[in-house]
């Protein structure tokens, strides 16, 4: 599994920083899916999930996105589902 995420052109990391703050994100290039909070994790975890996101990155930045998302649901005791 790569550790890097590649900058995405459609995207605006000084916007998710403005949005969340200076937050966790699950995709700290782009500044994507903050995961700071269980609210946050549950919305990441929905979104990185939707084929439409998740195609505007390759499988194993999926992976590494999805394996974040997950870190910070045991930190923040989220139940989520692979489903």
């Amino acid at each position: 599994m790569s550790e890097q995420i590649h900058r995405r052109q459609d995207a605006d990391p000084g916007r998710g920083e403005k949005e969340y703050g200076d937050v966790e994100f699950a995709d700290p290039v782009n500044n994507k899916y903050p995961i700071d909070s269980p609210k946050h994790v549950r919305a990441a975890w929905s979104y990185i999930n939707h084929k439409d996101n998740a195609s505007k990155y390759s499988a194993d930045e999926v992976e590494r996105i999805k394996a974040r998302i997950k870190k910070a649901a045991t930190r923040h005791g989220v139940e989520i589902s692979e489903d």
